[in-house]
């Protein structure tokens, strides 16, 4: 994640925002060493009826390790403990 101040993203936001779009970077924008707020991609798959961060969650690469994992429980079983 690169860090830019809130001058400098004012300054080059397109710039930012192609890096954003194209690459997908992520920028954190903020002062003083500390950051405020965090440009990232739109996900690809935004589901209307999740809240925002769910949405950002299920898209975002935090939980790429999974994939690698063994299945724990079958749609069974999670049917039959949580409906």
């Amino acid at each position: 994640m690169r860090i830019v101040t809130t001058t400098n993203a004012r300054k080059n936001i397109s710039h930012i925002i192609d890096r954003v779009k194209i690459h997908g970077e992520v920028f954190g924008i903020g002062r003083r060493n500390s950051i405020d707020a965090l440009i990232i991609q739109f996900p690809s798959q935004y589901n209307k009826d999740l809240d925002e961060i769910t949405n950002i969650n299920a898209q975002s690469k935090s939980f790429d390790f999974l994939q690698d994992e063994p299945e724990l429980y079958s749609v069974a079983d999670l049917k039959k403990r949580y409906v």
